[in-house]
């Protein structure tokens, strides 16, 4: 049995390595190489690469094919490139879109690691005659005889499960994660013995289509109507003020409101796409304590009536407890024991038993 848990020889296993011109996937794929298997590097290009070619903090464009490419020469492994670009615009760019037009506060990298990264670049790493799927992603898996399970990384300032939990058990049987176990700074660490190019390249921060962070321009520009004018109005309806658009605004948001005078803080409470209104109202207005999920990935042992897990809501806060009830049509209710804040429909709501992913759903709306 192999570091991989695959029972061949390193040299007789052929390794597939995601490479997105990062630090982390290029040390996956020298580490990989190091211990003597058949490792061939995968970059896809996502979109246009043109645009991106002076930015330093994004991935799988312009600069980063081209830095992917140089780690490559120097591991020495071969190295392809993929032109994912439509994929990528109609199962990522465009969900995005739709995703604020109706709303909702979506998280594109998960749709990225469900649709392009898992589905259709594990599908090319088969073609490949891959044995194995190896990505920079920080989160552990660990093989049972029942299947591979999926943990919190070892370092939770770096864990990435939440983005993960949309990964199902074929996926993650044929996946594997070399950095789950190390903390960052042994991963740089790695990247300047091997005398990688990218060794000090900064970690990519923004979403990797939205051009410095503004996230509202590109939706505009691929669905217009969704700048449409509206209201802000209180919890009674009360007209506040107007917005241009509400694809600017998500679930609890606090800043850049633009209507005050009440005396306390307002926050973004709902939105009403069809009505084209921004819901405000105080902080005690926020709580939640009920969450319908949709499109709902398990991947925990079978099990009859509700089950008390954690959970995350969003990807920045810690799991919190809650009690989990499984429909049987990919939906699920998540009750939490105690209310939680700006629960934004088209994030994800995310599955724990301690630290293993139990996988999640898409916030269909708070109850």
């Amino acid at each position: 049995m192999n570091s991989l848990g695959l029972s061949k020889d390193p040299a007789d296993t052929r390794v597939v390595v995601a490479m997105s011109g990062g630090v982390d996937s290029s040390v996956t794929a020298a580490l990989l190489a190091e211990e003597g298997y058949d490792v061939v590097g995968v970059t896809l290009q996502l979109y246009d690469h043109g645009e991106a070619v002076k930015r330093e903090r994004a991935c799988c464009a312009g600069q980063d094919i081209f830095d992917a490419r140089r780690v490559a020469e120097t591991v020495g492994i071969p190295h392809y490139v993929l032109n994912y670009e439509s994929r990528f615009r109609e199962d990522v760019i465009d969900a995005f879109a739709d995703s604020y037009v109706r709303g909702e506060t979506p998280v594109p990298c998960v749709l990225c690691n469900q649709t392009v990264k898992f589905r259709d670049l594990l599908k090319t790493a088969k073609d490949l005659q891959g044995d194995a799927l190896a990505t920079g992603h920080y989160i552990q898996r660990v093989g049972t005889e029942s299947g591979a399970e999926l943990r919190r990384a070892v370092d939770p300032a770096r864990d990435q499960s939440y983005f993960l939990f949309a990964t199902t058990q074929e996926q993650a049987d044929f996946l594997r994660f070399p950095l789950g176990g190390m903390p960052k700074n042994e991963v740089r660490a790695h990247a300047e013995r091997f005398n990688l190019p990218v060794a000090a390249k900064p970690d990519s921060q923004d979403i990797c289509f939205v051009p410095d962070g503004d996230y509202a321009a590109v939706v505009a520009k691929i669905r217009p109507g969704a700048i449409d004018p509206g209201d802000i109005v209180d919890l009674d309806g009360k007209v506040l003020g107007r917005h241009d658009g509400i694809i600017k605004f998500t679930i609890g948001q606090r800043r850049g409101i633009g209507v005050g005078g009440t005396g306390e803080p307002l926050y973004v409470i709902r939105i009403e796409p069809d009505a084209r209104r921004v819901v405000v109202g105080p902080a005690s207005a926020m709580g939640e304590t009920v969450v319908r999920l949709g499109a709902v990935n398990w991947l925990g042992d079978a099990h009859d009536g509700p089950l008390d897990l954690t959970v995350k809501v969003r990807s920045t806060q810690d799991p919190v407890p809650a009690s989990l009830d499984l429909g049987d049509d990919g939906t699920a209710t998540v009750t939490l024991k105690a209310p939680e804040r700006a629960v934004a429909p088209g994030q994800a709501c995310v599955f724990y038993d301690d630290e293993r992913l139990l996988g999640g759903g898409w916030i269909q709306r708070a109850a």
